[in-house]
């Protein structure tokens, strides 16, 4: 079965955008896994606009409490400053059963791509090693079509599908191509022996279509999807709606 990790960014948006300490990030959490979800996923980023340290080890806390996975997402080429100790630090602190590494920079509102592995495999290793050698499993931001085997070779566990351009392709009525890309990647990256996962704008109205053509996807990040959709019909009953598709 496919695993769902609750992503709370867009929890953490929202308490900011006024102040204060509501919504409760912790709160939400825990209603997210009371629901039924099987971990949480958090992308501090080094502005500090949503997430922040403090949520990653209340999270960390959280997980640990209830037996669940933590899935601590972040740029680890991302220089250190005043409120963000960089995320192999957090990392340290916080020891989330894994760790995704995504290439995204300062200013990006979202993540949108992947590695590029060919170039960045010798700078990533040794992170990667650090980070296993933490107690973390290791997982990459990769493009659908990307040089899977090369995030092998780097010593990474399990590879995370970017599933933006499936998404948009999927609102526009034809993901086909999108669909054999990204079950091409899940094969390859199977064969080279690391695990897959997918996350980016997964929603109620893709995920079955995605799960039914892409084989082997151990778990999926939903976040900003979600919350939305809870907005409507309340964040139990939509995390029930995820967990019933899966």
């Amino acid at each position: 079965m496919t695993r769902l990790s609750v992503n709370l960014n867009k929890i953490a948006v929202l308490r900011n955008s006024r102040g204060g300490a509501e919504p409760d990030l912790l709160r939400a959490a825990r209603t997210c896994l009371d629901a039924g979800a099987h971990g949480l996923t958090l992308h501090p980023r080094p502005d500090a606009r949503h997430a922040r340290a403090d949520d990653v080890m209340a999270l960390a806390a959280l997980a640990a409490e209830r037996g669940v996975e933590l899935n601590l997402e972040g740029n680890p080429f991302a220089a250190p400053r005043p409120g963000y100790p960089g995320f192999i630090a957090l990392c340290r602190e916080a020891r989330p059963a894994q760790a995704t590494l995504v290439p995204d920079d300062d200013g990006q509102i979202t993540s949108d791509h992947g590695f590029d592995f060919a170039r960045d495999r010798e700078l990533l290793a040794p992170l990667i090693a650090e980070l296993r050698d933490l107690g973390c499993r290791v997982s990459l931001f990769a493009d659908a079509g990307s040089e899977v085997e090369a995030a092998a070779a780097a010593g990474a566990d399990r590879i995370e599908i970017y599933t933006g351009p499936y998404a948009e392709a999927h609102h526009a009525g034809d993901a086909s191509a999108a669909l054999a890309a990204c079950a091409d990647t899940a094969r390859r990256a199977a064969a080279a022996g690391l695990g897959v996962n997918a996350g980016h704008d997964l929603s109620q109205a893709n995920l079955r279509d995605f799960l039914a053509a892409v084989p082997g996807i151990e778990e999926v990040s939903i976040g900003h999807a979600l919350i939305a959709e809870s907005l409507y019909e309340g964040l139990s009953a939509t995390v029930g709606r995820y967990l019933a598709l899966l």
